[in-house]
């Protein structure tokens, strides 16, 4: 008897760890997603209205732009939006990562800023120019300043910056390259100055409507991204969360939040490479 009332409270003990197991499932259908601080308001919206739809979301902060997409790749999240198409490819490239996008989502728009002109054709003859000095900033400087009118660059430029790319100067222009975070400071001692998105919000600046030219939903390499493993691209919840991100009151709110300083950029994957 003493034998049979072990067996029986053995199992009674398993059905109700094996109960527990089961209701923790629920973080099983729980979709990660890595971000870093500038776009969890947005998030919180998507969150938000996915919830409404069945689809729990986790918000996911990262501090930098490396561990996002190494998180993602091991697994640790699901999905991340942080980066622009342009760095992605470049980082899947370098670390040999199976990740793709899965939809286009805004751009955060590079500006040109003066406090001396209120257009790129009332620049003068050897006005100074400031731009970043990083690399991949200053790439992203001298493709505007060429879609501005100012320069010419080579024929298939990649991007990657330096000022002997710049192939025609009609204008003479001092090309003065800072550290990206002086880029607003150095505006008295300049004719323009070529200011990254985050940068100038941070300078009190709001880049659609205080710059004198601005970049627009044609900067395909600039275009942000949500990013999911490979073999998980085409996940229908996945998708679902896509399709929420991608509707006018996502997009409405994306403006308002960020006072019209962020442009909701909805293109097809083809548009951007993919």
């Amino acid at each position: 008897m003493k034998k049979l009332i072990n067996i029986t409270l053995a199992l009674i003990i398993s059905a109700i760890v094996l109960a527990g197991c089961g209701s923790g499932s629920d973080s099983d259908d729980t979709v990660k997603v890595g971000l870093n601080g500038s776009g969890v308001p947005i998030w919180e919206k998507v969150k938000e209205l996915a919830a409404e739809e069945g689809i729990e979301i986790e918000l996911v902060e990262f501090a930098d732009y490396v561990r996002p997409n190494l998180a993602l790749a091991d697994g640790d999240i699901d999905l991340n939006a942080f980066q622009t198409v342009s760095y992605f490819d470049a980082f899947i490239e370098e670390r040999n990562l199976d990740l793709e996008p899965i939809a286009a989502t805004l751009i955060a728009p590079m500006g040109i800023y003066s406090e001396k002109y209120k257009s790129v054709e009332e620049i003068p003859e050897g006005a100074s120019v400031a731009l970043p000095k990083e690399a991949t900033n200053m790439g992203r400087a001298l493709l505007l300043l060429e879609k501005a009118g100012l320069i010419g660059l080579p024929e298939g430029f990649d991007g990657n910056g330096s000022i002997d790319k710049i192939q025609e100067n009609p204008k003479n222009l001092k090309f003065e390259p800072v550290v990206a975070a002086q880029t607003p400071r150095v505006l008295p001692d300049v004719a323009i100055s070529v200011i990254n998105n985050g940068v100038a919000v941070e300078a009190g600046f709001n880049p659609v409507n205080d710059s004198i030219f601005v970049e627009d939903d044609t900067a395909t390499p600039y275009i942000n991204i949500i990013a999911a493993q490979s073999s998980e691209a085409d996940n229908e919840t996945y998708q679902k969360i896509v399709d929420i991100y991608q509707t006018e009151e996502v997009a409405n709110h994306i403006r308002d939040v960020y006072d019209d300083s962020l442009i909701p950029t909805f293109v097809d994957l083809d548009k951007i490479g993919w």
